[in-house]
This record gives C-alpha cells, sequence and structure tokens, in this order.
C-alpha cells in the first residue's frame, strides 16, 4: 500500500492503496540504495516523490555539488495529479526528475537503473482488476512468474520492478507483510530467492502508517544470482530504523513454504519441525476444513427465537445452527444445552430455511425480505430460489478461523449448521469418535500453537486469521499419538475445560504437554511457547484498537 501525507484518509487515495511513506524510511532505504554519484534511480509509482527526494539528497551529498546529471533521477505515476505535484515537490527542493504519467506495467522494459526505491500501491484482488490487471500479469509472466487470481497489485509490480534493475543494482521497496506468509505471493518469495544474490528484510514492532491496520517490511535485494538465505532485522519503529537496523539474523527458508518462521530463533524452529514430524501429522490427515454456509445477509437468514415466534416460522423451517461470530466458542465442545443456553439468551441459533413450499408465514418473510432488497444481494440474487441457503455438511468440529490468541477446535456434539463465520472439520471415517473426544484438547500443545502462528497470517488488527488450505496444514498430534495417551488426556479434560472458560491458554498447555510431548525436556518446551509468545507479541503490537475474538 503507498502507505501518510496530505491525501491520507481520503477515498480516492484509498481505493488506488496510496498512503505515502514516512520521511524516516524513504530516507534509510535510499542511503541503502543510493552509492555511487553517478547512480540513476527510478521511483515507480511515485506519487509525492518522497523516495526520489530522499535519493536527490544522497546523491547530492556523494557529488559533493547541488546539481545532478540529467536523467538520474526518474519516475513513474499513473495519475496526473499525483505527477503534477511530484514534479512540483521536487522543485522545491531544487531538484529535476524524469516523471512519466503512465501506468509503471507499460513501462518500457529498455529503461535500466543502478536503484529503484519507493512504495507500490497495495491494492487487494477485489479491486484490482480489468485492463490495469491484465497487465500487471503479464509483465510478472514476462519474467516467469505465473501468479495466481488472489494476488494484489504489490506483488507484479515487485517483479516488474526488478526487470528495470541493471545486473548489480538494489531495490528496496515497502510491501505489506503479506509477502512473509500468503499462499499467492509463494512465487515473488521464489522469484526474489532466484533473482537476487542478497535479500534483507526489514519489519517493525510497532505499525509504521497511523491509521493503516497492515504490517508492512522494508525489502533490500541486491546483487544477480540465487540467495541461498535472506536476512532479517526487527526494529521498533520508523523513527528507531536507522539507528538499529544493523545486527541481521540469517534464515534459511524451505521451498515454497513462508517466511514468518525467521522471526523464531534457528534451533527453536528446528526442533519444532523435529516435533511435529514425530508427535503430529496435519490437520487435513484428519479430515477436510471448510468454510460455513454464506447466506448473503445473516441478519436476514439467521434468527432468534423471539424472531422467528413473531413471524410465526415454526421450527419444520428452522435449521439449529452455531449463532453467527465465534465468541460463543469458548471451551473444548459446542453441546445442545450448550446451544439451549445461547438460544435462551436471545442469540441468532436459527437459520431460515423452508421447504420447496414455503408455509403461509415463511412465504410473508420471504415477501418482507424482497421489500428490504434482500433478494437483491449478490449471493441472493445468484441462486434459486434466493431465500434457500445452500448449505454445507454438517462438521464434526469447529474451527474458529479468525483469532485472537489462537484458532480453537470445538467438538459440534450439538450436531449444530454453520455459517461463514466459522470454519467446519468433517473427519474421516475410523478417526470421528475420537477426533470429536480428544483433537480439541490435544491441540492445546506446544508444537500445535507455535504451528498456528506458523502456518497462519497476521490479519488487520493483529487478529490471527487461516484459510482453509493453511487450517489443513495445522500440526496436530497424530491418530497414533492420541490413541495411546487417551485415558491421560481423557483424565485432564475437567481441569482443561476450567483453565479455557477462564481464560488460562498457558495453564491449559502445561497440562497437555507432558502428555502429548512425552519425555520432550522442560528447556525445549519453553524454547517453544517463548517463540509462539514471540509470534503473538508481533501481532498483538499491530492490534490498535482490534477487538479480541
Amino acid at each position: 500500500m503507498k502507505w501518510g501525507s496530505a491525501l491520507a484518509g481520503t477515498i480516492e487515495q484509498k481505493a488506488r492503496g496510496a498512503f505515502f511513506t514516512p520521511i524516516e524510511i524513504a530516507d534509510y532505504m535510499a542511503q541503502w540504495a543510493v552509492r555511487g554519484a553517478d547512480d540513476t534511480v527510478l521511483e515507480p509509482s511515485c506519487g509525492e516523490a518522497v523516495f526520489l527526494i530522499s535519493a536527490g539528497k544522497k546523491l547530492r551529498t556523494l557529488r559533493n555539488a547541488t546539481s545532478l546529471n540529467e536523467g538520474q533521477l526518474a519516475g513513474v505515476e499513473l495519475h496526473g495529479a499525483s505527477a503534477a505535484r511530484a514534479r512540483e515537490a521536487l522543485a522545491e527542493v531544487g531538484l529535476f526528475a524524469d516523471v512519466s504519467e503512465g501506468d509503471f506495467f507499460e513501462y518500457a522494459a529498455s529503461h535500466r537503473f543502478d536503484a529503484i526505491i519507493g512504495n507500490p500501491p497495495f491494492v487487494r484482488y477485489q479491486d484490482f482488476s480489468g485492463l490495469s490487471r491484465a497487465r500487471s500479469l503479464e509483465a510478472a509472466l514476462a519474467q516467469g512468474v505465473r501468479l495466481s487470481g488472489l494476488a494484489s497489485s504489490w506483488a507484479a509490480f515487485v517483479v516488474k520492478a526488478a526487470l528495470h534493475l541493471r545486473p548489480e543494482g538494489r531495490l528496496a521497496l515497502v510491501l505489506p507483510a503479506e509477502l512473509l506468509s500468503v499462499g499467492y505471493a509463494a512465487e515473488v518469495r521464489r522469484f526474489l530467492l532466484n533473482r537476487f544474490s542478497s535479500l534483507r528484510l526489514v519489519s517493525f514492532e510497532e505499525r509504521v502508517f497511523p491509521g493503516v491496520l497492515e504490517d508492512v517490511v522494508l525489502l533490500l535485494a541486491e546483487g544477480s544470482g540465487r540467495a541461498s538465505c535472506f536476512q532479517l532485522y526487527q526494529a521498533r519503529n520508523a523513527a528507531s530504523l536507522e539507528a538499529e537496523a544493523m545486527n541481521w539474523t540469517s534464515y534459511v527458508p524451505s521451498e515454497g513454504e513462508k517466511w514468518t518462521p525467521a522471526f523464531v530463533a534457528q534451533d527453536t524452529f528446528q526442533e519444532y519441525d523435529a516435533l511435529a514430524a514425530q508427535t503430529c501429522e496435519t490437520l487435513a490427515a484428519w479430515g477436510a476444513t471448510y468454510l460455513g454456509a454464506v447466506t448473503g445477509n445473516n441478519a436476514y437468514f439467521a434468527m432468534t427465537e423471539a424472531q422467528a415466534r413473531e413471524h410465526g416460522i415454526t421450527t419444520d423451517e428452522l435449521i439449529r445452527i452455531s449463532p453467527p461470530g465465534s465468541r460463543h466458542l469458548r471451551g473444548l465442545e459446542f453441546s445442545m444445552n450448550g446451544w439451549k443456553a445461547l438460544r435462551s439468551e436471545g442469540e441468532r441459533c436459527h437459520l431460515f430455511y423452508p421447504g420447496d413450499e414455503p408455509s403461509d408465514a415463511a412465504r410473508k418473510y420471504i415477501e418482507a425480505g424482497e421489500q428490504l432488497g434482500v433478494s437483491k444481494a449478490y449471493k441472493c440474487r445468484v441462486r434459486k430460489p434466493w431465500w434457500r441457503v445452500p448449505l454445507v455438511d454438517t462438521p464434526d468440529l469447529l474451527f474458529t478461523y479468525m483469532n485472537h490468541d489462537r484458532p480453537r477446535l470445538i467438538a459440534n456434539t450439538a450436531s449444530a449448521a454453520i455459517v461463514n463465520s466459522v470454519y467446519g472439520v468433517r473427519l474421516k471415517e475410523g478417526r470421528k469418535e475420537l477426533g470429536r473426544l480428544l483433537l480439541p484438547l490435544a491441540c492445546l500443545n506446544s508444537v500445535t500453537l507455535l504451528g498456528a502462528e506458523v502456518v497462519g497470517r497476521a490479519y488487520g488488527g493483529g487478529l490471527l486469521k487461516l484459510e482453509p488450505s493453511e487450517a489443513g496444514k495445522l500440526p496436530v498430534p497424530s491418530l497414533e499419538v492420541i490413541n495411546r495417551r487417551r485415558a491421560r488426556l481423557e483424565a485432564i479434560k475437567p481441569q482443561l475445560g476450567t483453565a479455557l472458560r477462564s481464560g488460562r491458554l498457558e495453564d491449559a498447555c502445561k497440562l497437555v504437554d507432558p502428555i502429548v510431548l512425552e519425555n520432550v525436556s522442560e528447556a525445549t518446551l519453553t524454547n517453544l511457547r517463548q517463540a509462539r509468545e514471540l509470534l503473538f507479541n508481533r501481532r498483538k503490537a499491530r492490534a490498535g484498537n482490534g477487538k479480541n475474538r
């Protein structure tokens, strides 16, 4: 995302992913990237030219002069008003740059530079479409990088920018921290390792773009060849960046895997990897994870008991559901008694689901929905009839995928249907009984808790989110381990329930670890817990006003 200046907060700015960069970051990146008095510098998507100004200041110092060579500074900017403002901002400090107005993805491949620095626009795939998207994908494919349909605008931007570097040139970009973790960025990660001989990443403990929840990293890449590793440093904030970014740690990533583990000490991650292989299998080995039913309007389709009575909807036209949201899913089990308690408290425990011939009361409710425009919502208008929600299988386990502390597995003994605020897990035959009984409990171990931070991603407000494919990779205790330790796990179930209801996750973990991770030293367990705490605290530092979920 072009991430703070005069335009900050405007609707237009947000629509085009433009949030402009703090000067401390621009200066730091220019200091790193600009090394010779005759270096040429490009700022693609230059906005208000903050990077060109920082680069110009560095070149003046190197040249010991106020003037630069013609063509040393260049910029590209899609929006005419921003291009004009860039020229004005440069002129105000006595600098000139060749600022081209146009789409960077159409910028001639023949242009080559010693340094490319900037802050690509961050537009998510839902809003990044049409000709601009087609050009971006084509530009990435020209360098052998095939991006998925979920890729945001910055991904192709990185690949295209690298095209314009001279062989030993430097690339310095502000990127969303999605680079480290999301699936669609795997091709970008692979490209960077194959294209550059040296890679460095700077992350921040605090958010550096006020009012923006998205986490960012600074990418510092140089040289030609293949990098076997990358180096990482975590600074407190933008103001402390220059003084602090000197103690780098190296990380050797596995092929195709996320780079998030770089924040964990290498030896601790090796311990985690080894224990996951010895005691765990993936959640996908237990069963399939899938999104709950998409209603198109939960406020209309999910009903309280009082609403159902008010509209005369009888039980044969209602389906029992886990209410939208996940705040009520705190323990190890979602039972029938628990469902009834929520129903009595006025939660939306029913899904409106009439048959082919709706009753008169249901017909009136449908007509009321049409008058309110519910039938015109996208998910409703594309299905026939619009008022019939397409159900998913009733899951054996409920899985909360957007969390403050950890994803929670809950046995669905109420046999409740689900809407899309939670995932469902349908256990494989031969694993159902044991999985419902003990898998939610056994997952409260240090390997699985750390694994959730590794396979998931930090989301806006510091939440931990797992996509279904990521949930499937979660390391959970194997069938063999749980079978072998069944009696001991069942014995601690009452204590665990009490700890979870009181929010004492650490106490629950210390009950489960000696059973699931038997014979693992206390020192190793401490390392795993501290690593998980480190990743958790990184998310929490970015939470802002986010609420626990």
